[in-house]
């Protein structure tokens, strides 16, 4: 029996839509028969129990416990701080950080402050020197904040980024470290420590006090964004519904990859507010997956290169490869019904009809395009901060479950300290 072309999955967050031409009921329940045999429920069961799913580094990946926690910001740690008085005089909060410290926190600041914002909210993210100098040349010292955010505080670009904000500010009342490794951060005679686990991966530290950057903002609302993400936990463990919602995205992912040759995913978001979300879901993916096939696997191909970003922006960019091209592409598109009427959201819908389908009615033979695009289609109702770690956490269980199904680590990534290694080599040998 063929999977129906408007299979889809909906409740109160969200709606989704399935353009996936091929991706049979026959195909589901191959895979899902793979799913019993590697035993995938007992693997999503140990990692809300907390046991050691990231078994290449021994420990466990905390992280939606963290967002069954709530109320949990402000922590302790960051309570302390604000008892000090940090932020006494403070209108610009800037963040040194890369990877999940600078994804997540850059995200839920476009996505649920936004021009709402009491704050100046900067990033710099190393290792050029003059990001430093651009970034911080019309600030005042004595109104900056500098948040310094590494989980193991041994980042070479964030570290060396250090150094020039103290050497700018010269007042280290105006630094706070968030990280797992206290003593290090201590080191840099840094008194305001915000402390999290090690258990916390990087890409996943959205839930964690890597987000304080955020909190410090009134109008941000924490504790929803946790409350969205354990919502998609739930659902994970006893909504049979969400559960082959989330199976469908993560077969197809592989199905795709391995069989169809579709290895590039274009992640694309036609709302303002959620720009960012493919850059966000690049690291979560490309990091989680990018991992060598396991020797036993029947499947060779494991993560999907993802781009993408703004819908409206890529229309005018690189969509006209994805129409026309010559390329093995698929796609996901988000948009929000929050304003049916809008432009942007026709052309999300417009362009899922059309990347998948085709058209021919109102074009010329020159114009014709390749409607060749196996495309899943996210409709929300609205963004909000629940919304948004609903979201989140439906991509991070997404993540797991190829991951399990591939039989690799999601939680490990030895590529990504490997050019640390060979970084550190060059400048010791070149006496840098």
């Amino acid at each position: 029996m063929e999977k129906p072309d408007n299979y889809f999955f909906e409740n109160d967050l969200l709606r989704y839509e399935s353009h996936l031409k091929g991706f049979t009921s026959s195909i589901f329940n191959e895979f899902n028969a793979k799913f019993d045999e590697l035993n995938v429920d007992s693997k999503i069961e140990d990692l809300f129990a907390g046991k050691n799913v990231n078994y290449t580094e021994d420990q466990a990946a905390w992280h939606p416990q963290y967002r069954a926690n709530t109320p949990y910001w402000p922590s302790k740690d960051l309570s302390e701080c604000l008892n000090k008085g940090v932020l006494d005089g403070v209108l610009n909060i800037v963040v040194l950080g890369i990877g999940g410290s600078f994804e997540g926190p850059k995200l839920l600041i476009e996505s649920l402050i936004g021009p709402n914002t009491n704050l100046n909210h900067l990033f710099i993210t190393g290792s050029d020197p003059i990001e430093f100098i651009e970034k911080t040349s019309n600030l005042k010292k004595n109104e900056t904040l500098f948040i310094i955010s590494s989980k193991s505080f041994t980042t070479d670009e964030t570290l060396e980024t250090l150094k020039d904000a103290i050497k700018w500010s010269g007042d280290m009342n105006k630094f706070i470290a968030i990280t797992a490794n206290e003593s290090k951060a201590s080191k840099y005679n840094i008194k305001h420590i915000i402390k999290f686990d090690k258990e916390i991966g990087g890409r996943y530290s959205i839930w964690s006090d890597i987000s304080v950057p955020a909190f410090l903002d009134s109008s941000f609302e924490p504790d929803n964004l946790l409350k969205g993400g354990n919502q998609a936990d739930l659902d994970l463990q006893n909504n049979r519904e969400y559960l082959e919602f989330v199976k469908t995205l993560s077969y197809s992912d592989i199905w795709l990859n391995n069989l169809e040759n579709k290895t590039s995913r274009a992640v694309l978001s036609y709302s303002w507010k959620l720009r960012s979300f493919a850059d966000y879901v690049q690291q979560l993916e490309m990091e989680s997956l990018g991992k060598q096939p396991h020797a036993n696997s029947d499947f060779k191909k494991t993560g999907q290169i993802i781009f993408g970003g703004y819908g409206p922006t890529a229309q005018h960019s690189y969509f006209q490869l994805l129409h026309q091209g010559t390329q093995d592409i698929c796609a996901d598109i988000i948009a929000s019904k929050e304003d049916l009427k809008s432009l942007a959201y026709a052309q999300a819908i417009t362009q899922a009809k059309i990347l998948s389908n085709g058209a021919e009615d109102l074009l010329k033979a020159e114009e014709k395009i390749n409607g060749n695009i196996p495309l899943n289609l996210f409709l929300l109702n609205k963004i909000d901060a629940y919304t948004l770690g609903y979201l989140i956490a439906t991509w991070e269980h997404r993540t797991y479950i190829t991951a399990a199904m591939l039989q690799i680590n999601p939680y490990d990534q030895y590529g990504v300290s490997a050019g640390k290694i060979y970084t550190k080599k060059y400048l010791h040998d070149n006496g840098a």
